[in-house]
């Protein structure tokens, strides 16, 4: 199935001189979603995932999903503020500005094989901070699952990331 055609491109949003890649479009097709969602469940399927962290907001979508697929916990790393408890943080370099995001102190343990899943990878600056505060619950083994990759945007954040099993479905 050729999913491209699902995903919206958006020129200047956030800001001038970005290409949103909107996945909302894909979301809403029914047989475009369900495809996405097996082409990575399917994937990962017997490597031993217990958790499923996934990143606010459209990460949120997809993880879910995969947590029920493949029989694994849900964890969400939010942005700052937004989660009740005892928190880590992590701040980083957006294509258009900082943020920071936060995940519970007592979300993972060493037993848990994690994948991280988020909606896009383009510089690798969110997969890493989520990297590093999934690092810091010193869990057993982390693997990386995106939507789109943004193929063309290479940088040191992106060959970080080269040292773990990441799988994407769509490539531009």
């Amino acid at each position: 199935m050729e999913l491209k055609k699902y995903v919206r491109t958006v020129e200047d949003y956030p800001i001038e001189g970005i290409s949103f890649k909107d996945i909302t479009t894909l979301f809403k097709e029914p047989v475009a979603f369900k495809n996405v969602v097996n082409q990575i469940s399917d994937y990962y399927q017997g490597k031993g995932i217990t958790k499923i962290v996934s990143l606010e907001s459209r990460g949120f979508i997809v993880g879910g999903a995969l947590a029920y697929c493949l029989n694994a916990g849900f964890v969400p790393i939010r942005k700052k503020g937004k989660l009740p408890s005892e928190v880590l943080s992590e701040s980083y370099e957006l294509e258009y500005g900082v943020d920071t995001i936060e995940i519970h102190v007592d979300a993972l343990n060493e037993d848990d094989v994690v994948l991280i899943h988020d909606d896009l990878l383009a510089t690798g600056g969110t997969a890493l901070a989520a990297l590093y505060l999934v690092q810091q619950l010193k869990v057993k083994k982390i693997y990386f699952s995106f939507i789109i990759d943004l193929t063309f945007i290479q940088t040191d954040k992106k060959k970080e990331l080269a040292n773990y099993d990441t799988h994407s479905v769509i490539q531009y």
